[in-house]
């Protein structure tokens, strides 16, 4: 009977501890705060693990020494830029604060585009993400926002237990038989890495309506996807 009181009460301690363990976790995920860019945008942002993230997409068209970022509207001409660009999702200005804006890789790797103490996520910063959250194969259900107000049905298994709140901002396409055209809003977040891959590819993640996936992939430099910044070490 000593025994059996002894395993109970120890079993309570352990269950306690466990509890406690857990509301820290969840309290070192949902953990908030704000941070502004140079055009006075402000965004929200979560404290993931040791990282803290921005939990919207970038939408600032100023570098943050203050060169302005080309906005490129023409769809042929967005396809031989060699220089840092922005656009609007289907060129319209009022996706801007759902969705922010797409980049080209050139506009990340100003290493400016970013509010200063803060930079675009590397390889390195993603695969940390990824892990903590339990791999690739099941952290883009905890990053996606639930619903299917943006994304497109069923949005898999989406939890945004994180708050990052991933969005399907969709993409601009790079190459010149695509010729600047806008695709699969509602279906794909599309997020630059600073990390490059080739002279003319670089490194992304990407997160699918019909998933709880993160996928690494890499693109040419020259499409426009969305970006969240990462707060400096």
């Amino acid at each position: 009977m000593l025994m059996n009181c002894n395993w109970l009460f120890l079993r309570g301690i352990l269950l306690i501890l466990a509890s406690f363990c857990a509301v820290v976790f969840l309290s070192a995920q949902q953990s908030t705060g704000s941070v502004s860019d140079i055009d006075g945008n402000s965004y929200k942002t979560v404290t993931i693990g040791r990282q803290e993230w921005m939990a919207e997409n970038l939408k600032v068209i100023k570098l943050n020494d203050g060169t302005e970022i080309p906005h490129v509207t023409e769809m042929a001409k967005w396809t031989r830029v060699t220089d840092p660009a922005y656009c609007w999702y289907d060129n319209d200005e009022a996706n801007k604060n759902t969705y922010g804006a797409l980049y080209n890789w050139l506009a990340v790797n100003t290493g400016k585009l970013c509010p200063a103490g803060w930079r675009v996520p590397d390889n390195s910063d993603w695969d940390a993400l990824t892990n903590y959250l339990g791999g690739s194969d099941t952290a883009g259900g905890k990053l996606k926002t639930q619903g299917t107000s943006l994304w497109n049905s069923p949005n898999t298994g989406a939890t945004d237990e994180t708050g990052f709140s991933a969005i399907p901002g969709g993409y601009r396409y790079g190459q010149y038989w695509g010729r600047g055209t806008y695709f699969e809003k509602g279906l794909n977040s599309y997020f630059w890495s600073a990390s490059e891959c080739t002279a003319t590819h670089a490194w992304s993640r990407t997160i699918h309506a019909h998933n709880t996936k993160v996928y690494r992939s890499f693109f040419t430099k020259n499409k426009g996807f969305s970006v969240r910044c990462i707060k400096d070490k």
